[in-house]
């Protein structure tokens, strides 16, 4: 059998894959993109922004519980078509994809794009579509799939996950999410403000991912508030007559379906990725540098979803992109990675920035506080709810992290996810201006609250105002 040569074989065409294209062809490499599931990203498909179009249809549907207090009548009245609705995620979801689709593969020449399952029988050797392809380099870039156990599998059309939700018409009367991860909880919160009655389990005893108690704890007590929170015992299903009985320990709920949302398993079923030569875990996938992202010591490359590492689409791009690079120029180039960060939508919003609480040295961290609840904004708004948690160094002042619940955090974190990664203390971010009022007015409380806490403060005690000459000056707010 003739075996074509290419520079770089790149397994898989999501996020991860494309962007390990985008620069496969920017350093003039002739390659082959192959890929065997439904074309288009994971994220677009049935992940970020589908699940983020039915966020806000419910979020919008929700309002009108708020509005009576402002004194806006009618809203009692309001209803809601919800396969209309779901036409509407379905019709935005079909943009995205063909977006993504419109400026990846569409251009691509037909012996470029091969729509067809891969097997690996080298390091280098790929059998696809009836053919072999020998790649002086190889990207894997797979992505994954819902985990769904082998005893649930014969519950049919009652149990779905996020790759059937959003094809749904409609929805039923009451259904278990079982799972409160990210995805879990977002869906969940959204299918119960649709009026689904949502009732949710997770056999851990924290939710969206949760690593500081404080966080933990108010996420469950706010969300606990509009549907049913079970955790700390693993969900068993049953078959009753034509609906599904959920039980974990002492709790127990008859629902017409289950969301199943514990997780994704890497695809790599039928890779061949046995034939790599390198050990492979208990998933199947082999160990890789993070930061070269490159398998062992071979021309082989892991980007994205299937490495379980962070299965987020800005990172699944940049781990494509450094894949792409070192496959594309037969280079191992480690690159620096970028502050982690985090964020669920849910109704507050659920953040993590930089280094987690189970991560941090206790003895060498200051922690700073603030609740949303007096900030005037958040007020306002009437979404004064959550807690906001700061992480820094003592001795330097540095900030670390921050783990958060409250309202328009996605834009909190990304404050202070960009302020880690310039190496910013404490002190510095104080001297930032703070408008009012703001919602950036709870990150300026939570920041004096640590500053108090931090051995790095200026001498003439300074806080807020840099110094102008080369006078000691005091600020106006000591």
């Amino acid at each position: 059998m003739a075996e074509p040569t290419v520079d770089v074989a790149i397994i898989g065409s999501g996020t991860a894959g494309l962007n390990a294209l985008a620069q496969t062809r920017r350093a003039g490499k002739s390659f082959v993109l192959i890929n065997g599931g439904e074309p288009g990203t994971t994220c677009a498909r049935v992940g970020c922004m589908p699940s983020k179009a039915l966020i806000q249809v419910a979020e919008d549907y929700h309002r009108r519980t708020h509005l009576g207090k402002y004194g806006i009548d009618g809203h009692e009245g309001m209803t809601l078509d919800v396969p209309e609705a779901l036409e509407h995620v379905q019709d935005l979801r079909d943009t995205f994809v063909d977006r993504v689709l419109g400026n990846s593969t569409d251009d691509l020449p037909e012996d470029c794009f091969i729509q067809d399952d891969a097997r690996l029988l080298e390091p280098t050797l790929i059998e696809t579509a009836g053919q072999r392809i020998r790649a002086r380099a190889v990207v894997i870039a797979t992505g994954s799939r819902p985990l769904v156990p082998e005893s649930w599998s014969g519950l049919g059309d009652r149990l779905i996950t996020t790759d059937d939700l959003f094809e749904l018409e409609d929805l039923p009367a009451s259904m278990a999410v079982i799972g409160l991860g990210t995805i879990g909880l977002e869906l969940g919160q959204s299918l119960s403000r649709l009026g689904i009655q949502v009732t949710g389990f997770d056999q851990l005893e924290r939710i969206a991912g949760a690593q500081d108690p404080e966080v933990n704890q108010a996420a469950i007590d706010l969300l606990g508030r509009e549907f049913p929170l079970h955790l700390g015992t693993a969900a068993e299903i049953e078959e009753q007559g034509d609906r599904l009985r959920v039980t974990a320990g002492d709790q127990s709920v008859l629902v017409d379906k289950v969301l199943c949302s514990i997780g994704r398993v890497p695809n790599v079923q039928g890779l061949g990725l046995e034939n790599l030569g390198v050990p492979l875990d208990v998933r199947g996938v082999p160990a890789f540098d993070p930061n070269s992202m490159q398998v062992g010591d071979l021309p082989v490359f892991i980007a994205g979803d299937v490495t379980g590492d962070r299965p987020i689409l800005h990172e699944a791009g940049d781990e494509g992109k450094i894949a792409g690079y070192n496959a594309a120029r037969g280079e191992a180039i480690r690159f620096r990675r970028k502050t982690p960060l985090f964020i669920n939508f849910c109704d507050p919003n659920i953040c993590a920035v930089g280094l987690r609480w189970n991560q941090l040295d206790r003895a060498t961290t200051a922690v700073g506080q603030v609740k949303f609840a007096p900030v005037g904004r958040a007020l306002i708004m009437g979404r004064n709810r959550g807690v906001l948690r700061l992480y820094a160094d003592k001795a330097s002042g540095r900030l670390l992290g921050s783990e958060m619940i409250g309202p328009k955090g996605e834009h909190l974190a990304h404050l202070l996810c960009w302020c880690i990664e310039q190496g910013l203390t404490v002190g510095e971010l104080l001297r930032m201006p703070f408008y009012h009022p703001v919602i950036e007015e709870a990150l300026q409380a939570a920041l004096y609250d640590l500053y108090a806490k931090v051995d790095a403060r200026h001498k003439d005690g300074l806080t807020e105002l840099a110094r102008l000459t080369d006078e000691p000056t005091r600020g106006p707010f000591e």
